[in-house]
């Protein structure tokens, strides 16, 4: 599709381009690059510890990652001492994912880091009208992320053409 052909497919490059610049700025001035954990294993950490409890499918679906990738990560964070597994004790076949007091740390001070730097940039960049327009923006990401709009990865499932 051509270069302002839909105004929204435009918007949507720019949000997109915007987005993976502030998430490079945030990983770089909080040293998430030289850290031991990635980035999904933060995140994941971050869900286990602020989140209710949940299975790893719970997880894998609450970060739109499959179940595998996620077991993947967790295994990561089990191994270091940052989580654990135990049966759910409403229902034994399922097992739940906790943080451990080390995990809970470690979440806490990258989460410090990360709003430590994002705070003081809102402070020094920002109007108190742009603050504002910020917060309303808080808001229709979270709309956007919720949507159920189908991906073009759902609507694409089409097979491949044969090669020749």
């Amino acid at each position: 599709m051509a270069l302002n052909e839909n105004p929204s497919a435009n918007l949507a490059l720019e949000l997109v381009r915007s987005m993976d610049r502030l998430r490079g700025r945030i990983r770089s001035e909080t040293g998430m690059g030289a850290g031991p954990w990635s980035r999904s294993q933060l995140a994941a950490l971050h869900r286990v510890v602020y989140g209710p409890p949940a299975t790893t499918s719970d997880l894998a679906a609450a970060e739109y990652m499959r179940p595998q990738s996620m077991a993947q990560t967790l295994a990561v964070l089990e191994q270091n001492g940052l989580v654990t597994r135990s049966p759910d004790p409403d229902d034994g076949r399922r097992i739940l994912i906790t943080a451990t007091p080390r995990g809970r740390e470690e979440a806490e001070r990258w989460l410090e880091a990360r709003e430590a730097w994002l705070t003081a940039a809102i402070d020094q960049t920002l109007t108190g009208s742009e603050r504002e327009g910020l917060t309303a923006l808080v808001g229709i990401l979270e709309r956007l992320a919720d949507s159920d709009a189908p991906s073009a990865a759902r609507r694409s499932h089409r097979p491949a053409p044969e090669k020749p």
